[in-house]
This record gives structure tokens, sequence and C-alpha cells, in this order.
């Protein structure tokens, strides 16, 4: 018997979608193919002279692949990621996240390029096409930083070792590299820091927060307010306080401009989880130190799992006792009160009674020879 792959529904619905699309892509530029003509396909591929007629480009080109390579790093990524984030999350939280990470980056992508050709006046801008998992593949990192923010990752028999925060910035630098070869174009640096930029908003400022049981918390939380999901804790070192500063600039200017909402004592204290593992702070450290960051993370998600098994088991039971099997028939027990029940009588009381009958009537017959004599 085969074994059997159990994907959750979003990350295989995204895998048919970037299979079916890819090979629709290969296909039609396959057969319009010549040596002297470059293939767009504005109905697939978002391309910002041609696909305004076709709105939907906007969301769907971000899972069409145009070689072999990429697409199987796209493809590897969607079964890896998107099924760890899923369970993780849910499958909810996954389509909204993949939502937001393809829509606006693309977005900004295309009105960058309207920008480019209005400054330039160079209709290339306007026909390089926007396609590729690039935003979905930088966003995946950018969510494993915020989950594992304490993880090392060892390369190469443990000559390099990086923790998770650092491999969105090590991404941008491959595909600013790639960019430089006939392999990727300069859409694929614009997609890459848009990815970024968009995945790590949304993660720090807008997706909906679990609420901790064990804490008196409301269940409309949103974002991430620790200290090891801060802009700067993506970057090295050195650079790191004025990554700081000017991210402080920014966020002050986007709170003034109702952009951002600044964070409440209540994200604060989930953050940082005051409350329900005060007792852990004294063990593994300071509460906002990435190890102690790291263990409440992992208690979340631990605490997480547990109770969506325990909903699953009461869903079952449930099912089960609002479905009850039919019980068994049972004979009616004998009422003391009721009338009596006559049962047929057996062989030889049938017989009894026969030869009973028979010699009752040859003595009626005698008695009648008697009186006619």
């Amino acid at each position: 018997m085969p074994p059997r792959i159990n994907l959750p529904p979003v990350t295989r619905i995204s895998l048919l979608a970037l299979g079916l699309q890819s090979v629709l892509s290969a296909a039609i530029r396959y057969r319009q193919w010549t040596a002297h003509s470059e293939i767009v396909i504005p109905y697939l591929n978002l391309i910002p002279q041609l696909s305004l007629v076709y709105p939907w480009t906007f969301v769907t080109t971000t899972l069409v692949e145009s070689n072999i390579f990429t697409f199987s790093i796209a493809a590897l990524t969607l079964y890896h990621g998107g099924r760890y984030l899923e369970r993780a999350w849910s499958s909810r939280e996954l389509a909204k996240f993949l939502l937001v990470t393809s829509l606006i980056p693309n977005a900004l992508c295309f009105a960058t390029l309207i920008f480019f050709f209005t400054f330039t006046r160079n209709e290339r801008w306007t026909l390089m096409t926007i396609a590729g998992t690039i935003s979905l593949q930088i966003s995946f990192l950018v969510a494993f930083s915020q989950l594992v923010p304490a993880h090392t990752v060892t390369l190469f028999r443990g000559i390099l070792s990086l923790r998770v925060p650092r491999f969105p910035l090590l991404y941008i630098g491959v595909v600013t590299a790639l960019c430089l070869t006939p392999m990727l174009t300069s859409v694929s640096f614009l997609l890459a820091v848009y990815g970024f930029i968009t995945s790590w908003t949304y993660l720090r400022f807008y997706k909906a927060v679990f609420p901790d049981l064990d804490q008196s918390q409301t269940s409309s939380l949103r974002g991430d307010a620790s200290e090891t999901f801060a802009f700067a804790e993506f970057f090295p070192g050195p650079v790191r306080p004025v990554v700081a500063g000017i991210s402080e600039n920014v966020f002050n200017m986007l709170v003034a401009m109702r952009v951002c909402t600044p964070f409440t004592q209540d994200h604060i204290s989930a953050a940082r989880g005051d409350n329900a593992f005060s007792h852990h702070s004294h063990q593994r450290g300071v509460p906002g130190s990435a190890r102690a960051e790291a263990e409440r993370r992992r208690a979340l998600a631990l605490k997480a799992l547990d109770q969506r098994l325990h909903a699953a088991t009461a869903g079952a039971a449930a099912r089960a006792s609002s479905n009850p099997a039919p019980p068994a028939v049972q004979p009616p027990a004998p009422s003391a009160t009721g009338p009596t029940v006559q049962t047929q009588p057996q062989a030889n009381t049938q017989k009894t009674m026969t030869a009973q009958t028979g010699e009752a009537g040859a003595s009626s017959d005698n008695d009648g020879s008697r009186s006619s004599a």
C-alpha cells in the first residue's frame, strides 16, 4: 500500500494551483515559441501594460513559475513551509497570510514599474512580467523568525551557524546576486524586498493572536510586540542601532498618520508572558531574552495544539452521542397482572384427549343400542 501524504487543505490547494498554472504557462510558451519573440501571457502573469483588464492576476501570478528550477524551489517551500504554518496557526490564518503577502507585494511592484516608466519613458518597464513565489518564500522565512527566533541552523557540518532571523536578509542577498544573471530579473529583487516588509508589517501589527487562557487578555489582540520580532533584529549587530532608530521614527510617523496603532499594555504583557510564565522567567532568564521568548512561544504552541486535540475529541464524542446505536429488541417480560397465556398442549396430551374422546363416543353408542333394544 503506497504511503499516504497528509496535507492541510490550504497547502494542498496552493500546490495544485502552482502546478496547474505553471504547466499551463509552459504549454502556452512552448506552443507560441519563436526565435525572435518574447512571449507574455497577460491573463496568467501580471504585466503592467497589459494586465489591467485581468485583475485576478494580482493574486494568481504569484503561483506561476517559468522554469523547472524555480518551480522546484516553490513546490518545496509551499509543501514544507505551508504545512508547518497551517498546523501552527490555522487554515484560515494561513490563507489570509498568503493573500496579503501575494497581493500587496505584487501591487507595490506594479506601482514601482509604473513610476520608473513615468520618469524614464522607457516602455520596457511596463512590459516586465511580475510573477513567481519569491514574495511567499521570504514571507515564510519571516514567519519562521517569529515562531522560532532563537533557533539556530547549522550548515556545512558546523562550519556555518545562523539564527533563523538572519535568513530573510540572506535570501534577499541571494536574489540580488541572481538578478545579475539571466535566471532572474530586477522584478524579483522588488518582490523580495516588498515581501519582506509586507510580511513583517502584517505579523507585527495586524495578525490576530490566539488568546492566552492563563491571562486576562481580550480575544481581539493583534500583532506581536515582542522584542525578538523587532525590525532591527533581522540585521547584524553593528547596524542594528541605526536600523532601530530609523524604524522607530518611521513607526512614530505612521502612528501620527493613524496608519498604525501603538501597542497597549495588553500587547506588551502578551508578548512577554508576565503572568503565565513568571515561574519560567526565574529559571530561564529575563522575559525579554531570546531564550525565554522561544520557551514562551513553544509553550503557547503546545497549549494551542492540546486545545485543538481536546476540541476534536469532544466533537467526535458529541457526534457519537447524537447518533446512538439502536438498542436490541428484548422480548416482553410476562406481566403478573395481565391475562394468562395459553400454551399449545404437547403431543402426549393430545393423544390422551383423543383416546378419551374415542372412549366417550363408544360408550354413547352402546347406550344408544341398548335403548333401541
